[in-house]
């Protein structure tokens, strides 16, 4: 839906500007995953070690937009398309304030992922796949989810009853099963090195 009277405003501050302070190139770097796959545990561990370093991060999760932003969506197909499509474009904000934003999302629809690099700047969408089996996944289970599953509490559910659209080329690919953590966020750290978004 458009408006013609709405009219976007530039600002003298501009992107390159902010990004020139802070001394780093900004992107949304993307984890998805399986419920359990251990986005959120890397997002979290991520950041801790890029704020150590001196980076300007933010990091947007699933549950905690949830609890605000989009508190009234539900879990069926076009609502979660329109969850993505709100976390993109904060995502966006984020990155043209010269950010590094980490964001932990199952985000199982390839078409959904792919909307939100085309948000932002070539480089600038960094996919990250947290490939974790199902069985794994199921055994960590941190929030009960699949034993409401198994009980039939919860419907729809990724992996189970609704589909994942596993990463063909993501930019990272990461294994949780029998890989540290710290294995797995000193690759991210690497590749964002050798991308030049950061300097070490």
């Amino acid at each position: 839906m458009s408006n013609n009277n709405i009219i976007w405003h530039s600002h003298n501050v501009s992107k390159k500007d902010r990004c020139t302070i802070k001394n780093q190139k900004p992107c949304i770097i993307w984890l998805t995953g399986l419920s359990g796959s251990g986005k959120s545990t890397i997002a979290n561990e991520l950041e801790v070690k890029l704020n150590a370093k001196g980076y300007h991060t933010y990091l947007l999760d699933g549950d905690n937009i949830r609890s605000g932003l989009n508190f009234d969506l539900n879990f069926n197909e076009k609502d979660r398309e329109e969850n993505i499509r709100r976390i993109g474009e904060v995502a966006k904000l984020f990155v043209d304030a010269g950010l590094i934003v980490i964001t932990a999302f199952i985000s199982p629809f390839f078409k959904d992922r792919q909307k939100i690099r085309t948000l932002v700047e070539h480089n600038e969408f960094v996919e990250v796949y947290v490939d974790t089996p199902i069985e794994i996944c199921e055994q960590r289970d941190p929030k009960g989810l699949y034993k409401k599953v198994k009980d039939g509490e919860i419907k729809n559910f990724t992996g189970i009853d609704s589909p994942y659209e596993k990463p063909q080329k993501a930019d990272i690919h990461l294994q949780t099963d029998g890989i540290s953590l710290d294995e797995n966020v000193k690759f991210i750290i690497e590749y964002l090195q050798k991308g030049d978004y950061i300097n070490a």
